[in-house]
């Protein structure tokens, strides 16, 4: 006889992961069950429990109001609670292949703590398959229960937009899915009750994380497409944005920007799909050639700067160049998988001394990250290029006249994200 699922009534959920996916869940879901966050990072639960959230996605007063969360480093806290979600990273390799080590740990932690009835629900992104192939195995294994007959999965992938206030997981459409349709019945009521936007359950799990992965698939190919067309432009003498503006004006013309791609989710989540391509004998041609020309792009800035330099006289080698913004997107202090740091590869290979200047981000986490040391205060008047990365609103704020500033008389000026005026900078993709 198989195990009987809870009922929402009975629920107590463990969120497994509190970064920028797993402590939105768990405050929201803090508003309405019995919620534990817990992650292995002893110091982030202590920040957690003083109501404050370093990513800034949830705010001091959000956390206050989730009444029925606690938190926890240690897995003993995990042992009585039903329903686990499982929202840890899921990076690629330095060869660009899945790293399934933090969701291969988490699982392991699940299989130490899970009970009869409970039920595994997964929300990071994975390619087609990963739950039940490689999650679900990992629980059995430490569990010593059976799959489908004394605990169950469910997978529902997270939509989370780091920085942006106005689509929040209230208010975005969740995915649901589950091993049986009685399980998938129960992952969808669960979401429902803090999802007012609603859900759409899917018929099953595989459909669910090819849903997922290919949302930021379709994306980055997207994105592509326009830096492609920027490169082409660029040599033919015409201005991109111009281009895209009068294209713009049909009715079915999609509003995508060229630019750097970077961040936990579209610079990553294709090679997930590709890999598990390859695994079944097909290559992904579109895909992995979007990609290549995305990662591309800031070596191509970098280029571009020089080459702008040295019609001006300026030598590159022993040259200052700053950047402003490391993070990967604007107004948002998250790092992971910033492109910026392209930019500063290529200009350090030219011998130029980069300072880098971001007033969102960990100079603690720069450093650890990327052996990057940031600029608290950049000196006016010192550098031979300036190179608008990113379009934090601090930047906006001071204009192109105040970002000049920065720059030595005759310095380059290049804007990465065309966030100023176009008359007013040397050059932008």
């Amino acid at each position: 006889m198989n195990a009987q699922l809870p009922s929402l009534d009975q629920v107590k959920i463990a969120v497994i992961g509190l970064g920028y996916v797993g402590l939105p869940l768990a405050a929201t879901f803090g508003r309405r069950f019995p919620t534990l966050g817990f992650d292995i990072n002893a110091k982030r639960v202590e920040e957690l429990r003083r109501h404050h959230d370093h990513t800034l996605e949830v705010s001091e007063d959000e956390l206050k109001a989730s009444n029925l969360l606690e938190f926890a480093s240690d897995a003993e806290a995990l042992k009585g609670c039903n329903v686990f979600i499982v929202t840890v990273p899921t990076p690629i390799d330095e060869y660009k292949r899945p790293d399934l080590r933090p969701l291969e740990s988490a699982s392991r932690t699940v299989g130490r703590a899970i009970g009869a009835g409970g039920v595994a629900i997964y929300e990071s992104t994975v390619y087609p398959g990963a739950t039940e192939e490689a999650c679900v195995p990992i629980i059995e294994r430490e569990s010593g229960l059976t799959f489908n007959t004394d605990f169950y999965a469910g997978y529902s992938p997270e939509r989370i937009n780091p920085g942006d206030k106005q689509h929040r997981l209230e208010t975005i459409t969740k995915v649901t899915s589950g091993s049986t349709p009685e399980v998938a019945d129960f992952v969808d009521a669960l979401y429902r009750s803090i999802i007012h936007a609603g859900t759409h359950k899917a018929s099953s799990i595989r459909v669910a994380e090819a849903a997922k992965v290919i949302e930021n698939t379709q994306r980055d190919v997207n994105i592509a497409l326009i830096n492609e067309l920027a490169l082409i432009f660029h040599r033919l003498g015409i201005d991109t944005h111009e281009v895209l503006e009068a294209a713009g004006t049909k009715w079915n013309f999609l509003p995508f920007r060229p630019g750097l791609v970077g961040g936990h989710c579209i610079g990553v989540d294709p090679y997930y799909l590709t890999h598990k391509a390859q695994q079944i004998g097909y290559h992904p041609d579109v895909i992995l050639a979007g990609r290549r020309i995305n990662d591309g792009m800031g070596g191509h800035v970098a280029q571009r700067v020089a080459k702008l330099m040295g019609q001006r006289g300026l030598q590159t080698t022993r040259s200052n160049i700053l950047i402003l913004g490391l993070a990967f997107k604007e107004n948002c202090p998250d790092l992971r998988n910033t492109r910026v740091v392209d930019i500063v590869a290529e200009l350090k290979s030219y011998n130029a001394n980069v300072h880098i200047h971001d007033p969102w981000v960990s100079a603690k986490e720069a450093h650890e990250e990327y052996g990057l040391d940031l600029v608290e205060t950049p000196d006016p008047g010192q550098y031979d290029a300036v190179i608008l990365a990113v379009s934090h609103r601090e930047f906006i704020a001071l204009g192109a006249e105040g970002v000049r500033k920065f720059g030595k008389p005759g310095a380059v000026l290049f804007d990465v994200k065309r966030a100023l005026p176009r008359a007013e900078v040397d050059d932008s993709l």
